[in-house]
């Protein structure tokens, strides 16, 4: 069968072994309208749906997966002309344990809606309660990057009355019970690692969250407040002799991006990576600086961060 402008072909065993949603559903689903949708098509070649005997678009999951990727570049400040070399890049995520793996979405939603649940009610018993049982069933990246930062950021997103109230509560929630998680780890007496954000590229819960899943059996990660001088950092490397310091952002970077990067780096007395979904916009910004890219938060993130600490990194 041919394609249609460039779209894959629609073979008869995609109606069976996956649900497909037209256009007019994705565009309900994601927020953006059909035009926008089929430009991204054409124009970037970011998305590639495939097409009935008539032509009718129909997106796959993972096609809307992809524009709620592109989303978040695009509300972090990247080109849309960017976007696609930014996706290409990104490793594949590690694979979650059986029980998300076999019905991600409706499963991955269903913990979604239960947190937002005990959120509009101020529960906290209940967010506790749901909290502990996350972190027994699941892995804990999983647990952060499937459950936790999707809830907090649809939660930030809200507006009406009584929704900053909501966010509120829940992000000292996720603040409290993350901190607590990052000082136990660093009563292991593992390596040091300091975390340091850049200004403005992130609130305190992605910070917090990103130590914790840097963290492993051979570093611990301690955080420093967001509103952190990036000026005063050679005083405070050269007071707690850290291993490494770890700078981290997940947004589009300015123009004084590498001057600060150039200021820092040779000012401590240890090694330097940058990490968070950042890394993807400066890698070759930074491509023979002695900066190593660790990458977005992940579960792989605290395999390459003691990878980095060991010299076993490639910068």
């Amino acid at each position: 069968m041919t394609a249609v402008n460039g779209a894959q072909p629609l073979a008869p065993h995609d109606l069976i072994d996956e649900e497909l949603y037209p256009i007019r559903e994705v565009a309900r689903l994601t927020g953006v309208n059909p035009v926008t949708l089929r430009a991204w098509e054409r124009r970037y070649g970011l998305i590639q749906p495939v097409r009935t005997p008539s032509g009718h678009r129909l997106y796959s999951s993972a096609n809307i997966e992809a524009v709620r990727q592109i989303l978040d570049w695009t509300e972090r400040g990247v080109a849309i002309s960017k976007v696609g070399s930014l996706l290409s890049r990104l490793e594949p995520a590690a694979p979650l344990v059986p029980a998300i793996q076999a019905n991600n979405h409706s499963e991955t939603a269903d913990w979604q809606a239960h947190l937002r649940q005990a959120t509009v009610r101020f529960d906290e018993a209940e967010l506790d309660r749901l909290y502990g049982q996350l972190l027994n069933l699941y892995p804990l990246a999983t647990v952060v990057l499937e459950v936790l930062l999707p809830v907090w950021k649809a939660t930030l997103d809200q507006s009406g009355f009584g929704a900053m109230s909501e966010w509120l509560f829940l992000d000292a929630f996720l603040r409290q019970r993350t901190f607590a998680r990052l000082q136990l780890e660093q009563h292991r007496g593992h390596e040091p690692v300091l975390l340091a954000t850049l200004p403005g590229q992130a609130r305190e819960f992605e910070s917090l969250a990103a130590g914790l899943l840097l963290c492993s059996e051979t570093a611990s990660v301690r955080v420093l407040p967001t509103e952190q001088p990036l000026d005063e950092l050679a005083l405070i490397c050269g007071k707690l002799q850290p291993h490494a310091l770890v700078l981290y952002s997940n947004h589009a970077f300015g123009p004084d991006f590498k001057r600060q990067l150039d200021r820092i780096a040779p000012a401590v007395d240890c090694p330097v990576a940058l990490a968070g979904e950042a890394c993807e916009l400066a890698a070759d910004l930074l491509a023979g600086s002695p900066i190593a890219c660790l990458g977005p938060s992940g579960a792989g993130s605290a395999r390459r961060l003691a990878r980095f600490i060991t010299g076993h990194l490639d910068t």
